[in-house]
């Protein structure tokens, strides 16, 4: 699962001001203050688009076995409820591991519907080591830094470097996080969340995550069964396959999104003028790979930053007419500024980006354990390449840190519950960063769950995007716990959004929502 860090909350701060945290209505079955909670003290921290937002911090224990021990600081955000029916607070994760959800609880109250968000406390927070929180990790800067080597090893120099790199990467965590590093996993964030419930006063909270969100969430259910109200998981991680098989079935899906765009390409020949067989439109999209590996554009873009500017059109179908634009100019007219502006768009990484990578390698690296021999890497990753060439090696070396972590592992948690009340999960049948099967799964092991399905969908994160279908389902469930129920693999059935037009014709749109969704998911989730 890879992830971008997202925007963080505060950007623009509005009116400074502080408001004491206000138990949950009392009447409210899931509300009763906790007499141990820690004093939430909320400043205005609105932004242009969000102005409502208040913001805090809480500590917690950087070893929750020993509460009085070292203390790191979470930092929160919150939109309050501003109906007469409270409904208690809805904690809210954009995925990651690494994603800030400052920001996102903003997102979040204004794409639900006035009548939902105004009966919860939404609730925003940046997860240890992330963002705001401190400490926030940034283990390498400039990690990603331009021209990378090429990701497909094709000579034992190209791999040596690549093995350096990451050796490097894990090795400079090791230096400067030594003592934070053990302490920087699922099961520890989701303790800190039960931290965030009890400073809230509520005795059971509503959670909302995408992506590596609802991993988050299902083990949050699993450690605290009876701390949970409702439960909304949206594109779903296989907990089976934690983390090494989950990133190697990434590579056959988002294999299968790229030839989706070239597909798409091709159908609009007329503006792109690549051709009408996508075969040969992907077969001058390698003709381009295999020329930027020996100039890259710009200075920029070499082979490994093409495949990253194009990973994210696996997660969004809104970013293709921009990628295609990019592909087009290069190929027809050798003009590659499109596409070194389409990089630093979607792929170039910034301070946020190395923090979240910090955050992102050091969750995965603990929570589970890789392989510590480079030859099953080898052998694993030729033989995803051999089917799926798109993202293999790039994923390869995305993870490969975990193969020389400074930590030992721990053990994937079985999130198999029946304790829970109804669960809502939203999955399309085309995700390529958590396939369709991870939501299935899921729906199997969470007993009472319900699964809608985006028929034909291919995006990551589908509701509050513009799909009317699945945020009806989602505004139900939020408003009186209503999930529907029918009885096969799905329980809902909604038909995906179309496919978006060429950015120079009339009929191009792409929903605003979406493309504001994607911009906090990130693009490596």
């Amino acid at each position: 699962m890879r992830k971008r860090a997202a925007v963080l909350c505060g950007a623009a701060v509005v009116v400074a001001g502080t408001f004491t945290a206000v138990p949950a209505d009392a009447s409210a079955p899931h509300a009763t203050p906790s007499v141990h909670a820690a004093k939430l003290t909320w400043k205005k921290c609105g932004t242009a688009d969000y102005p409502t937002l208040q913001c805090a911090s809480l500590k917690v224990p950087l070893d929750h076995a020993n509460p009085g021990g070292q203390q790191i600081t979470l930092a929160l955000s919150r939109v309050p409820h501003t109906a007469k029916k409270y409904q208690g607070p809805l904690l809210v994760n954009p995925g990651g591991p690494g994603g800030s959800g400052l920001t996102f609880a903003g997102f979040i109250a204004s794409g639900l519907p006035k009548a939902v968000a105004a009966q919860y406390d939404v609730i925003g927070f940046d997860p240890r080591g992330v963002g705001k929180s401190k400490p926030a990790l940034d283990c390498k800067p400039g990690h990603f830094k331009p021209v990378r080597p090429d990701s497909v090893p094709s000579t034992p120099a190209i791999e040596k470097a690549n093995l350096q790199r990451a050796k490097s990467f894990a090795a400079a965590c090791g230096r400067k996080y030594a003592s934070v590093l053990p302490y920087i996993d699922t099961i520890s964030a989701v303790r800190d969340m039960d931290s965030i419930r009890q400073a809230l006063g509520a005795r059971r909270i509503n959670y909302f995550g995408y992506s590596y969100g609802t991993y988050l969430g299902a083990v949050y259910a699993k450690l605290f069964p009876h701390q949970v109200r409702r439960l909304v998981l949206d594109s779903i991680v296989d907990p089976t396959g934690v983390w090494y098989d989950d990133n190697l079935a990434q590579d056959y899906a988002f294999n299968d999104r790229h030839r989706a765009l070239m597909a798409w390409i091709a159908k609009y020949d007329t503006t792109y003028k690549l051709g009408t067989d996508p075969e040969r439109i992907e077969a001058k999209w390698y003709a381009m790979r295999a020329a930027l590996a020996k100039k890259p554009a710009g200075g920029k873009v070499g082979a490994s930053e093409l495949e990253d500017t194009f990973i994210p059109g696996g997660y969004y179908n809104g970013y293709w007419p921009y990628l295609a634009e990019a592909f087009a100019a290069y190929v027809n007219n050798k003009n590659a500024d499109p596409l070194v502006e389409a990089y630093e768009n979607f792929a170039a990484v910034d301070a946020s980006g190395d923090n979240g990578y910090s955050i992102y390698t050091s969750v995965q690296c603990r929570d589970a354990s890789w392989p510590r021999d480079w030859r099953q890497w080898q052998k694993d990753n030729w033989d995803v390449y051999e089917k799926a060439p798109f993202m293999a090696w790039n994923n390869a070396w995305y993870n490969a840190p975990c193969a020389f972590w400074p930590t030992g592992s721990l053990s994937p948690v079985n999130v198999a519950n029946g304790k829970l009340p109804p669960v809502l999960l939203f999955q399309a049948t085309n995700d390529a960063a958590t396939p369709y099967e991870g939501g299935v799964t899921v729906h199997r092991l969470l007993a009472g769950s319900s699964l809608v399905v985006e028929e034909g969908g291919g995006n990551h994160g589908i509701t509050l995007s513009g799909n009317k279908c699945l945020d009806k389902h989602l505004a139900t469930y939020l408003t009186d716990g209503r999930v529907p129920r029918g009885g096969g693999e799905a329980d809902a059935v909604c038909k995906a959004l179309p496919d978006p037009k060429p950015l120079a014709s009339k009929a191009a749109s792409t929903s605003a929502r979406g493309a504001a969704l994607h911009r906090l998911l990130g693009s490596h989730g």
